[in-house]
């Protein structure tokens, strides 16, 4: 019989392991304090049924970390479709996004939206917790394609029969609970015995699947605002026609997506008009002297501000543009996170005295040189960059703090106009399987800073943990602060961003630990047909990321 020797990370050692032994079996040779949903084996995320046939570095990973967060929010899922398929058969589950700290979820029949009763949601959980004390396995299977369609045809998944019809991938990997079929683009956990902790609540026009159970979760927040810019795209891509991977795909495939990117960029144009509308109209009512744009990481706040201003001068105001970002501390003066880290996410990152002094000088009506922010050197400048607003003036504070009231605290509330900036993915990849708004956001990250900040791949993925952690402090609880909400995401982008963010990511070598992740968002990208840059239009929000754009940046 076969030895082989894995290193464990974990427990620093050595584990024999006859050939073909599964990582299941190898972790009740290891000394854990956790149960293992999953591990990380020469740096990609692998499932406990992977056989170990070669010498290999294990890393046994429990629910809490984000690999395998990912893996029970994925087996959440299809147990979630074996419970509605069981209580109610006639339904289709739709798992649209996130939002208020669960998952958004909708049931469809023929006649369109299924309304969720409390009684149709308490039958459905009690389902889901009768599956997990069953503690049935995730049977990990692979087959031709031609068969796994076959199989989703009899499920009713058209969805995802369209995907891999367009994937032409000669083989699908799928997985098997309590007989029925479900495909996703990570792995799941071994059994359902170990998804114990979630939660079902009514939500809208259907529910939100919680990671948390009833008696631990906060109050779930109902962020009106955010839902409103969700729904508002949704009802988009129903119109259009294009509302998962495999109807984008075909699209590309027939060479019909112009006209998709012209209505999309249109109904980008016609938001950010909508928005210069209000301000306008406050404006000439005695406010909103200030427009403050926030949003978080790459969520294309500084294009988003410049095709404000074009809009603002449309309507005969004239506005004068301030980015946050000059008004960073100098760098070794910047606070450390928890980890050691630079905290450029922090609040207190900024020179919020010298802001304010310039801020209400500027509305004095003096002229006041701003500062610009050297990042090669880490401090701030003086170039000469003077600015003083106007008869009919307006000014745009662009920056990640923007919502935040500790920023502009000494400003009359009157005085302000709030605008919250987030790529809202609405295009999912099936009806289990949603875009997470926070990949798309770090594959334009990792291409700008590739291409226009001398930041590899590597470095982008490494720094992205600490950028979650400072958005979800400093950012994402003032969100529904905004007086106004703009969706940056497009429906195409990530066709069009798919070569060029390939080509950033497979320059991240496999013996570093970010290898995962890069693994992980080359595979996630496979679902999208290619579509050439040279589509878009020189004003879209996407340039701001891929280049070529009209704005100075």
């Amino acid at each position: 019989m076969n030895i082989v020797e894995i290193y464990c990370e974990n427990s620093r050692s050595y584990v024999k392991l006859q050939g073909g032994e599964t990582l299941a079996e190898a972790a009740k040779r290891v000394q854990l304090d956790f149960e293992p949903v999953c591990a990380r084996v020469n740096n990609k995320t692998e499932g406990m049924h992977f056989c170990v046939y070669h010498p290999k570095t294990v890393e046994f990973l429990p629910a809490t970390s984000p690999s395998g967060g990912r893996a029970y929010v994925r087996s959440l899922c299809m147990l979630l479709y074996r419970a509605v398929s069981r209580v109610a058969p006639d339904a289709n589950l739709n798992i649209q996004h996130s939002i208020a700290r669960g998952y958004y979820c909708t049931l469809n029949d023929a006649s369109g939206y299924m309304p969720v009763t409390p009684r149709l949601l308490a039958e459905v959980n009690a389902e889901m917790r009768r599956l997990v004390d069953a503690d049935l396995p995730f049977e990990p299977c692979e087959d031709r394609t031609e068969e796994v369609v076959r199989i989703f045809e009899r499920q009713g998944l058209h969805d995802k029969v369209l995907l891999l019809r367009t994937m032409r991938e000669p083989y699908t990997v799928y997985y098997r609970l309590d007989g029925i079929c479900d495909s996703y683009y990570g792995t799941l956990v071994p059994r359902t015995g170990m998804l114990r902790t979630f939660d079902l609540r009514p939500y809208k026009k259907g529910f939100l699947l919680l990671t948390t159970d009833a008696t631990t979760a906060e109050p779930t927040e109902t962020q009106e605002k955010m839902y409103k810019a969700f729904t508002e795209y949704v009802d988009f891509n129903h119109i259009l026609g294009v509302r998962n991977a495999g109807e984008l795909n075909r699209l590309v495939l027939k060479k019909r997506t112009s006209d998709l990117i012209n209505v999309a960029e249109a109904l980008h144009n016609k938001y950010i008009s909508q928005i210069a509308d209000e301000i306008t109209r406050r404006y000439h009512a005695g406010g909103a002297r200030i427009v403050l744009i926030a949003g978080p990481s790459s969520s294309g706040k500084t294009t988003t501000t410049k095709r404000l201003a074009i809009q603002l001068m449309a309507n005969l105001l004239k506005p004068q543009m301030i980015s946050l970002d000059d008004y960073f501390v100098d760098r070794h003066t910047t606070p450390l996170d928890e980890h050691g880290d630079y905290d450029y996410e922090s609040l207190y990152a900024l020179d919020l005295k010298q802001f304010n002094a310039d801020l209400n000088a500027i509305l004095r009506g003096e002229e006041v040189e701003l500062p610009t922010y050297n990042f090669e050197r880490g401090m701030r400048e003086y170039r000469g960059n003077r600015i003083k607003l106007e008869n009919r003036g307006i000014l745009l504070i662009e920056g990640i703090h923007g919502l935040n009231p500790e920023l502009t605290e000494h400003i009359a509330e009157d005085m302000k106009f709030r605008v919250y900036v987030s790529a809202l993915t609405t295009l999912t990849i099936d009806s289990h399987n949603w875009v997470p708004t926070t990949d798309n956001r770090l594959l334009r990250r990792i291409i700008r800073d590739y291409k226009y900040r001398g930041i590899s791949a590597e470095e982008s993925i490494r720094r992205w943990p600490s950028v979650r952690r400072g958005e979800e402090r400093w950012i994402f609880p003032y969100q529904e602060n905004a007086d106004a909400t703009f969706n940056s995401s497009l429906l195409f982008e990530l066709s069009v961003i798919r070569e060029e963010a390939e080509r950033c990511l497979r320059d991240v070598k496999s013996d570093v630990p970010e290898y995962g992740e890069a693994y992980r968002l080359r595979r996630f990208l496979e679902h999208f047909e290619p579509i050439a840059m040279e589509a878009i239009p020189p004003t879209s929000l996407l340039r701001e990321f891929v280049g070529g754009s009209s704005f100075h940046y």
